[in-house]
């Protein structure tokens, strides 16, 4: 039999809304910056678990500096709903459009390959999916419930969406009681119009701090990037702005520039400035931060996770409410 290849058919772009936009340079990356190809055996096992499963990891779709690290220890950031977002960020290298429908069996294939993965901390992250009508939010608590049937023993962080104009959806997830909930504000306030223009700074921070008032004992967290064009001082008012929504962990990195048509980097901060806004986060009471270039908001998850349990142990003792 033969097949016949139409080379004229174009493939589906992966981010439309970008492509009347005009290219941006894209600068060359400092030594800092630059990682290795992932090579190991234990990447080479959890890619086959993930592909085998039908699962979507924002470790490949959002193009991760860290994911030959954590693969080959096993780590990956399950992404669940599908890998087309409704949103358009100017940062971002997931897909945009139109998403298809949800696939029922997806909590359970997630609580497997947690299962055969043996993961002690799993990360469950999603695409934004403003097309359903609690943006996601039930699919997220089945994903958790899940994995408490399965793995009882594996402690569950989320990282959501904003559920903008979704009533009820928060308090859903949080519901579920996930160990750690996270939704990054990805960038400073004054850039969101051209940054991350379907959100909203102040909901979600709103959002964040929603948590902490229904159950007081989760673990929040949230994240940054910088080298969009933020000031210092901006990313301190962040800080702030976090910390008056009880807001435990932050986490700072470098903003990477996947293709030419997404915002460019204004600038590669050093590992020094780093350095100093984690001792300046620290001194604002956070409970854990994690601040260098390649800081992500699931890097070295597990491990960050005991310590965050740690130095709540040790600031509060036993009863943290």
């Amino acid at each position: 039999m033969t097949t016949l290849i139409d080379t004229n058919q174009k493939m589906p772009v992966r981010h439309p809304e970008k492509q009347n936009r005009p290219d941006s340079e894209i600068l060359r990356k400092p030594a800092w910056i630059r990682v290795k190809a992932p090579v190991g055996k234990g990447y080479a096992a959890t890619r086959k678990i993930v592909h085998d499963k039908g699962l979507v990891t924002v470790c490949e779709e959002a193009a991760c500096p860290n994911m030959g690290e954590c693969w080959d220890k096993k780590h990956a950031t399950l992404m669940i709903m599908g890998d087309t977002c409704t949103r358009a960020c100017a940062f971002c290298n997931i897909r945009t459009g139109l998403p298809g429908p949800l696939d029922v069996d997806e909590p359970k294939n997630v609580a497997k390959a947690v299962f055969e993965m043996g993961l002690n901390h799993v990360v469950i992250t999603s695409v934004d999916r403003d097309d359903l009508e609690d943006g996601g939010a039930a699919h997220f608590a089945k994903t958790i419930a899940a994995i408490r049937e399965r793995t009882p023993s594996t402690t569950i962080e989320i990282l959501t969406p904003d559920f903008l104009r979704k009533d009820g959806a928060a308090e859903t997830v949080i519901d579920a009681k996930p160990d750690v909930f996270n939704h990054n504000l990805e960038t400073v306030p004054s850039l969101y119009h051209s940054i991350r223009p379907g959100a909203r700074y102040f909901h979600s921070l709103r959002l964040l701090q929603k948590v902490k008032e229904r159950e007081s004992t989760q673990f929040t967290k949230s994240g940054i990037m910088v080298g969009l064009g933020e000031t210092k001082a901006e990313v301190m008012q962040v800080m702030d702005d976090m910390r008056s929504a009880d807001i435990d962990f932050i986490t700072i990195g470098q903003y990477l520039q996947p293709t030419r048509k997404h915002a460019p980097i204004a600038r590669f901060w050093e590992p020094a400035e780093f350095k100093a806004l984690e001792v300046i986060a620290r001194s604002k009471g956070f409970l854990m931060v994690s601040s260098s270039p390649l800081t992500r908001s699931s890097h070295h998850a597990g491990d960050d996770f005991a310590r965050l349990r740690a130095a709540r142990l040790a600031k509060f003792g036993a009863n943290p409410a």
